[in-house]
């Protein structure tokens, strides 16, 4: 799979990224660290003492698009992933917006990978200055930056950078996770546990917001398929990298879920939404180092998430201007660090605009829930379409192989679409715009005459 020459153009760094490496990218795509700090206390505020359930239930799906990917990377390696398994399937149209969401969904992250950064760095300073958005916005503003110019370095630097961030990370969260159940064990806990918080009683709307939050837990490990093109033995490490990836962030996010319903009430846990790593470190009898150390790895987490969401978004762009899907000229890479420098350039203005948009709202909180129901509807369009995509490559095998590669993507593809279409119906203004109107500002750039796809 060659890329368009032009004159920056040499193509995407091949074979710089080893299983290991493809593994930590999955991982810190997922952001373990970050998502548990953030969203935690969101999905306890959708979902209840439900929350447990919630995510075992829909890590079931991602498990089905995580065939998917395998599988779809198995056929054909691209920078492009999503996009180009789905333009292959369905045409142009649905493929450029497979593309376009992955596009949207990455811009919104900027906002929400960025913040608990700064929260997590104030907190080394003074607890109390989390709560004030213009300084959250500053501080989240240096982290973007110098996230974006590292990348711009090139692919090696970056995976090395990922490796050193993401295992103090994991270090870390192991340690408070320990400490957390050593404390229940010592000290007892505020909940009993309860097989309840497995159960089904949700209501139709809880039900759609929790799905959101839990595929949002989930969402990032794909961008092992987006570096396909520069990683060894793509056909099978980069797939296998990004599975395996979704099989170790369920272990942390269920086990940091449970912590929280341990050592919080219900009503407590729920308005945890800048950093409860911070709080479950402090409850566990870590005391403020443990905390501080806790946050160094939400710090090191959100680092690591808003590297991988940058080069999701960077791939993806490239991917769509080598097609000519979107200007040519994203589709260059630099001679000299081999990476699409363009695309990074527009990712950090419009990134930095939109951070800076986002300090209009009243609170850090309001930030995180509207951003992540809006990426999540953009996760799940391009995560279905390509179940769906999977569903029908892989339509006329036979046996055990059809059921992995047929129907439990393709199951899972429609649970996603539909969970999307429906949760549509119970936003706000403020997400429905982001949501939805971001995913219809690509019709402004949808011009399938100008583009061949599928190189």
């Amino acid at each position: 799979m060659q890329a368009a020459r032009g004159s920056m153009n040499s193509g995407l760094k091949a074979n710089s990224l080893s299983f290991f490496e493809s593994l930590v990218m999955g991982v810190a795509g997922s952001a373990p660290g970050y998502t548990i700090a953030v969203t935690t206390g969101v999905l306890l505020a959708s979902a209840g003492a439900l929350a447990p359930g919630a995510l075992v239930i829909f890590a079931i799906p991602m498990l089905g698009i995580a065939f998917a990917y395998r599988a779809l990377n198995k056929r054909a390696v691209s920078a492009g992933a999503a996009y180009q398994w789905t333009t292959a399937v369905f045409g142009k149209f649905f493929g450029f917006f497979s593309g376009w969401a992955l596009l949207i969904a990455a811009l919104v992250f900027m906002v929400t990978g960025s913040i608990p950064a700064a929260t997590a760095s104030l907190n080394f300073i003074d607890p109390a200055l989390t709560g004030n958005v213009i300084l959250t916005a500053s501080v989240a503003s240096l982290w973007f930056v110098v996230v974006a110019l590292v990348l711009i370095m090139g692919i090696e630097i970056t995976s090395k950078v990922q490796v050193v961030m993401t295992s103090i990370e994991l270090i870390i969260l192991t340690f408070v996770l320990i400490a957390a159940f050593v404390h229940v064990t010592q000290a007892g806990a505020v909940n009993l546990f309860s097989w309840s918080w497995f159960g089904l009683g949700y209501s139709r709307q809880s039900f759609a917001a929790s799905a959101l939050v839990a595929v949002f837990f989930y969402w990032g490990w794909d961008v092992t398929a987006n570096l396909g093109e520069e990683t060894v033995n793509a056909e099978d490490t980069a797939g296998n990298g990004g599975f395996s990836s979704v099989i170790v962030t369920i272990f942390y996010y269920l086990g940091f879920t449970i912590a929280a319903l341990f050592l919080f009430s219900l009503k407590d846990a729920k308005s945890l939404t800048d950093n409860i790593v911070y709080n479950l470190a402090v409850a566990s009898g870590l005391g403020r180092s443990g905390g501080l150390a806790a946050s160094l790895a939400v710090i090191l987490s959100s680092i690591a998430t808003l590297e991988t969401t940058m080069l999701q978004f960077s791939r993806t762009l490239y991917a769509m201007g080598r097609d000519g899907a979107l200007p040519r000229l994203f589709g260059e890479v630099s001679s000299k660090t081999q990476s699409p420098v363009r695309a990074m350039y527009l990712l950090i203005g419009i990134g930095l605009v939109l951070l800076w948009a986002s300090s209009l709202m009243p609170s850090v909180g309001a930030i995180i829930t509207a951003s992540v129901n809006a990426v999540a509807i953009q996760v799940t369009y391009y995560y279905g379409l390509a179940g769906l995509a999977a569903a029908w490559t892989f339509r006329r095998e036979r046996g055990p192989r059809w059921l992995m590669l047929c129907l439990f993507p393709g199951v899972s593809g429609l649970m996603l679409v539909g969970l999307g279409i429906y949760a549509i119906t119970t936003f706000n203004l403020i997400t429905q715009i982001v949501g939805v109107g971001g995913f219809a500002l690509g019709i402004l750039f949808f011009r399938p005459h100008r583009y061949r796809a599928g190189h």
